[in-house]
């Protein structure tokens, strides 16, 4: 069966055509148009034919109108059958589709299975197939979504609004509790209300075993009601690994 996509002109913001699936033998502007109107999926790559919006040529899937020579879009690629303005796009082949470039700007990385900015090479925490994972928050597909995705410093995605949204709330990493953020100058400034905050005299000698989200590490710290620092990387996302006890010595 053929898949047919009614284009319309780069130069239009608006068209009431749209693509043909055999499942449906519906009409719609794109893909997605699709795909939210109905109870299935269209196939991008499935895509065998266009039919111009102009003359109403139905043709080959192609970027000029073989009858009219209408452009149907400025970008145009042959394999997920994306008609689009201008944006550097580019198709990736490791990751099976279309992205915003400039492509110069981007590399793939092969264990995240992920186009990641160029700045980030060398630099980010690798996880095997990452981008196949849905995003924690909103539970939504990450790897084909046209929301930028955010790397995290533990190497886990999420959508960039999710990200923005989540930060409202909280600091940390929705799957790992790793911190999201640099949290270096928040945790100086806690060092300083610790300091400002004495315990009272019955808990100043109560020490307690945690376990740093940060770094993994085990400590046994003063407890404090403000917050715990871990030991070994100086960072307060810490959780109680243990229960509160006062030294035999101090008593």
């Amino acid at each position: 069966m053929k898949l047919l996509l009614c284009v319309r002109p780069s130069s239009m913001t608006r068209s009431t055509a749209g693509k043909k699936a055999p499942c449906c033998d519906k009409l719609y502007t794109c893909r997605l148009c699709h795909d939210n109107n109905e109870d299935h999926q269209l196939d991008r790559f499935k895509v065998k034919e266009v039919q111009c919006i102009n003359c109403e040529k139905i043709q080959h899937a192609q970027q000029t109108c073989e009858e009219c020579s209408t452009l149907f879009g400025e970008y145009y690629c042959s394999i997920c059958h994306l008609f689009d303005k201008d944006k550097k796009q580019y198709h990736c082949e490791n990751c099976g589709i279309c992205r915003i470039g400039p492509k110069e700007d981007f590399f793939h990385c092969l264990k995240c299975n992920l186009c990641l900015a160029m700045n980030l090479q060398g630099k980010h925490k690798c996880i095997e197939n990452v981008s196949r994972q849905n995003c924690p928050i909103c539970l939504e597909d990450i790897h084909t979504s046209r929301v930028v995705a955010h790397v995290l410093p533990c190497g886990h995605l999420l959508h960039r609004t999710c990200y923005e949204e989540m930060l409202k709330e909280g600091y940390r990493c929705p799957l790992c509790m790793h911190s999201a953020l640099d949290m270096t100058r928040y945790w100086r400034q806690l060092d300083d209300e610790v300091a400002q905050t004495p315990m009272p005299s019955e808990y100043q000698n109560m020490t307690v075993d945690i376990l740093c989200n940060d770094c993994n590490g085990r400590s046994t710290v003063q407890f404090h009601i403000l917050g715990m620092k871990c030991n070994i990387c100086e960072s307060y996302n810490t959780a109680q690994a243990g229960g509160c006890r006062i030294s035999l010595d101090q008593q």
